[in-house]
């Protein structure tokens, strides 16, 4: 017991003179917060970029005139969602099978407008486009929405899709299977998504004739164009 309270007293007077020496010594000088003068670029300050060139000034502006105009000599759509070129949560959420569900995930991916715009050509096939914008604080709702729309068009039987040019992940997808029912003449399918920044486009194209890749395609490629 002797041997171990020597040891521990040792241990202790040795900590207690550490802090005396440490005490009698000069205080090490910390280096100066302040830094040398960065040099400064000289000349004229760069332009602002035009609202021409600005994109993020196109897109919260008026969303409709963003989409493509209807072609020379076509019907305007009577079957459209929405009012005067706009869809709000409830209309946009109405386009899905499950409104319900399709409302509250819509919420959570922070929706915050869609502009709407379709036609109808002299030979019967109807047209119909959507502009979709998220705020995207949060989540990369556009990514997401363009892959579950993709996933869905792949998955019909009869499908073919090909890249959308000028766009990460967008593509066209032509069904070569008619949907029928019972007094009804057969109807062939289009579509394209892709998306820009905040935005989705949405493209729905319907003939009574299978639809050329090539109407579809380019249809995605010149609306895309314009974001």
């Amino acid at each position: 017991m002797l041997i171990a309270t020597a040891a521990v007293l040792g241990a202790v007077a040795g900590t207690c003179t550490g802090y005396l020496v440490q005490a009698e010594r000069e205080p090490t000088r910390l280096p100066s917060l302040s830094q040398t003068a960065l040099p400064q670029a000289d000349g004229p300050a760069p332009e602002p970029l035009s609202a021409a060139r600005d994109r993020q000034v196109r897109t919260d502006g008026d969303l409709r005139r963003l989409l493509l105009e209807k072609p020379r000599g076509a019907k305007d759509a009577e079957w459209l969602e929405g009012s005067d070129g706009w869809m709000d949560l409830a209309d946009y959420a109405d386009s899905y099978e499950r409104p319900a569900d399709a409302f509250r995930g819509l919420i959570e991916d922070e929706f915050r407008r869609a502009a709407v715009t379709g036609w109808q050509t002299g030979d019967g096939t109807t047209v119909e486009i959507r502009l979709v914008q998220f705020h995207q604080e949060e989540s990369l709702a556009v990514a997401d929405l363009v892959e579950e729309a993709g996933y869905y068009a792949e998955e019909r039987s009869g499908s073919k899709s090909w890249p959308v040019d000028g766009t990460e992940k967008g593509r066209a997808y032509v069904h070569s299977r008619p949907v029928t029912e019972p007094g009804y003449l057969p109807l062939y399918g289009a579509e394209a998504h892709a998306g820009r920044g905040d935005i989705a486009m949405e493209i729905w194209v319907y003939s009574d004739k299978p639809v050329p890749k090539a109407t579809v395609v380019g249809l995605a490629e010149r609306q895309m164009e314009r974001l």
